[in-house]
C-alpha cells in the first residue's frame, strides 16, 4: 500500500469511524460518544481543534462528565497522533487526563488479507454466544494483560443482548481451557470492522494462535462484505499484522479520567 493510498484511507476511516461515529454526539469541534450506563464505553472519538479553543473543549467534556449523566463513567478521549493542536496531549494532562500506552492505528483492505486459518495440534475456535462463553472471554483476557476484565464483560453481554449481529466472538480453545480470545466489532454504516482482543496466554504464544485468529475474522469479514479491518495494535502484535499486510496509519494513545 503507498503513501497517497494509506492517506485516502486515513481520511476515510477519520470521516467514518470518528467524525460519523454512530451514537456521537457534536459538542463544538469535539465528538463524544457514550452508552446508556456506567458499563457502556464513553469518550471523545473526534476532534477538530486548534490552539485558540482546545481547552475550554476539554473543560466542557469535564463538566459534562460531572454532571448527572457522566458520574461515576470511565471516560476515554482517544487521541491520534495526527490531531490537532499538536500539543492536545500535554492540554489533556494538564486537565487531569491519565496516559495508557499508545497503540498503532493498523489498517487492511480486506481482500488482501489471508483466510486459511492453521492452528496447532489441539487448539480449536469457538464461537462465543452466551453468558458463559462471555466469562471464559473475560478470564483469558484478565489472565494475558493482568486486569480487570469487568467493564469489558458488561459491554459484551451488552452487545450479545442488545445488537448480536455486530460483534463476533472468538475463542481459541485447548480442551476445556481457553488460551486466547478475540472479537471483532462490525461497524454498521461504514467500511470498517474492528479488530479487539486476541491475547495469547504465554505457554501458548509463537505457534500461530493470534494470525489464525486474524485470518478467521478476515474470512467472516469478507463473507459480510467488509471492506476494511482495523486495529488499535500493541508493540506485541504490531509486527505479525504488518506481516500479514497491515498498514501503520497513525498512532492513538487513550487518555482516561473518571467521573
Amino acid at each position: 500500500m503507498d503513501a497517497k493510498r494509506e492517506a485516502e484511507i486515513l481520511e476515510t476511516f477519520d470521516a467514518q469511524m470518528r467524525r460519523d461515529a454512530a451514537g456521537g454526539v457534536r459538542v463544538g469541534r469535539v465528538v463524544r460518544v457514550s452508552g446508556p450506563d456506567t458499563a457502556s464505553w464513553s469518550g471523545v472519538v473526534w476532534s477538530d481543534l486548534d490552539e485558540a479553543g482546545a481547552d475550554e473543549a476539554i473543560a466542557e467534556q469535564l463538566r459534562w462528565l460531572a454532571s448527572p449523566e457522566g458520574k461515576g463513567r470511565e471516560f476515554e478521549w482517544k487521541l491520534y497522533s495526527h490531531d490537532r493542536p499538536a500539543d492536545l496531549g500535554e492540554r489533556l494532562r494538564a486537565a487531569g487526563f491519565v496516559p495508557e500506552p499508545p497503540e498503532t492505528l493498523m489498517v487492511a483492505e480486506v481482500a488482501a488479507l489471508p483466510t486459511e486459518v492453521r492452528l496447532p495440534a489441539g487448539v480449536r475456535l469457538e464461537p462465543v454466544t452466551d453468558e458463559r462463553g462471555v466469562d471464559l472471554l473475560a478470564r483469558v483476557h484478565e489472565q494475558v494483560f493482568g486486569t480487570s476484565a469487568a467493564r469489558l464483560r458488561e459491554r459484551v453481554l451488552a452487545q450479545l443482548a442488545e445488537a448480536p449481529g455486530e460483534v463476533v466472538l472468538t475463542l481459541a480453545m485447548a480442551g476445556d481451557e481457553p488460551v486466547c480470545g478475540a472479537r471483532m466489532e462490525l461497524n454498521p454504516g461504514t467500511d470498517f470492522a474492528s479488530l479487539w482482543g486476541g491475547g495469547t496466554l504465554e505457554a501458548w504464544r509463537g505457534r500461530g494462535i493470534y494470525r489464525a485468529l486474524v485470518a478467521h475474522r478476515t474470512r467472516i469479514a469478507a463473507d459480510l462484505g467488509v471492506r476494511y479491518l482495523q486495529v488499535d495494535a500493541s508493540d506485541q502484535s504490531r509486527p505479525i499484522l504488518q506481516r500479514l499486510g497491515f498498514a501503520s496509519l497513525s498512532v492513538t494513545t487513550p487518555y482516561l479520567t473518571q467521573g
